[in-house]
């Protein structure tokens, strides 16, 4: 990739030789051997834009039963790669991606809670979208739009406080975190994604906050495997906004993720809640939290999470908490909640099992949280 760029970029033909040879040698990697071939064509003969053309095919059928957002991705660019020179089969496997994988699967899961794009897979999707939109003129987040509204502002709410400088630059470190060191791979490519991301739809307000989250020179990618891709997307003129702008607390009740942190510094603490998981992060240490047995309340500034058998009985004053939150209980499940001088209600948690609750401040109160009985079955005929 790095060699192929540097040759559509420059010029550089030595350099497109590399990337050719490799293709043509030892390259197995379905993803570049697509932007080998669709960067350095006027470098290969008609015999290697054959022989290239056969590998990528070959590739492309041979990951069909994959389903990963990374073998799509990959699928994709071959097929657009390919689309000039073997029509067919690219046709069919874009019109498959488009129907059957993101309208028949990944769209309804999305518009339902269910959480199938990981953190992770957020550069190899907006490989995907651009490729889709800059090609064929779809905008596959037509389908999805609040999902997309979101994932901006939840990327960058994500990443744990602490910075980690490497020898190259400084990194920003999201979930999952490995337990010897972070992998900066996965650092790099999350900031990719953010760049993608902002270079995808530069007018939205959600991706002009990831841009003045990006504008710090000391997180600008210049090691070996990360400056290809800060070369390919950023854009160091492009306006961005305060990130100090973006609420302190994230929670995403479509998803039943809450993420929140105490302040935008760095020795800021830091509770994330997704997938299931629980975790905290202060004075450098992250710590696991069982949300169904933690005993003691987390209280972070900006808001007050409950967890555990503590969650369903509690007293309470919220000064400074501008929210609150029950997390660990059932997933779409339907509670009663009583609050001191306050009728009783009914209220469903999120697809994560999370609560929010409007609490009077300025005052202690005290709440009261339990399952609500079943309906009644139907009179029979």
């Amino acid at each position: 990739m790095a060699q192929a760029l540097n040759y559509q970029i420059s010029g550089n033909a030595a350099a497109g030789r590399q990337a050719v040879a490799w293709a043509l040698g030892p390259g197995d990697d379905l993803r570049q051997l697509a932007l080998v071939f669709d960067w350095c064509q006027d470098l290969l003969t008609e015999a290697q834009r054959r022989d290239l053309a056969a590998r990528i095919e070959k590739g492309m059928a041979a990951a069909a039963a994959n389903d990963s957002m990374a073998a799509v991705r990959s699928r994709v660019l071959a097929a657009v790669a390919l689309f000039d020179h073997v029509p067919q089969a690219p046709q069919r496997e874009l019109e498959r991606v488009v129907r059957n994988w993101w309208n028949g699967k990944m769209a309804p899961a999305l518009e339902k809670g269910r959480s199938v794009v990981a953190r992770d897979d957020a550069y190899p999707l907006f490989e995907l979208l651009h490729a889709m939109r800059d090609n064929t003129m779809l905008d596959l987040r037509e389908r999805c739009p609040r999902f997309f509204k979101d994932f901006p502002i939840e990327h960058l709410v994500s990443h744990y406080p602490a910075v980690y400088e490497a020898p190259e630059n400084e990194y920003r470190i999201g979930p999952p975190l490995k337990p010897d060191r972070p992998d900066l791979r996965l650092a790099a490519l999350s900031r990719a994604a953010e760049l993608a991301m902002v270079a995808y739809d530069a007018n939205s307000a959600e991706n002009q906050l990831l841009q003045g989250w990006l504008m710090h020179d000391q997180f600008m990618l210049r090691g070996t495997f990360g400056a290809p891709y800060e070369f390919l997307w950023a854009n160091p003129y492009q306006p961005g906004l305060s990130y100090y702008l973006v609420p302190l607390v994230y929670h995403n009740p479509d998803f039943g993720k809450l993420f929140v942190r105490s302040s935008w510094e760095d020795d800021a603490r830091w509770f994330g809640y997704f997938d299931g998981v629980a975790q905290m992060f202060a004075e450098g240490r992250l710590t696991a939290v069982n949300p169904r047995s933690a005993v003691a309340p987390i209280s972070l500034g900006e808001a007050v999470i409950f967890l555990g058998p503590g969650a369903r009985q509690f007293r309470v004053t919220l000064d400074q908490e501008k929210a609150a939150f029950v997390v660990g209980l059932d997933a779409s499940r339907t509670y009663q909640a009583e609050i001191d001088d306050e009728e009783m209600f009914e209220a469903v948690t999120d697809p994560g099992g999370i609560l929010e609750l409007d609490l009077p401040r300025g005052k202690t109160v005290g709440v009261r949280i339990r399952e609500a009985p079943p309906l009644p079955a139907a009179p029979g005929p």
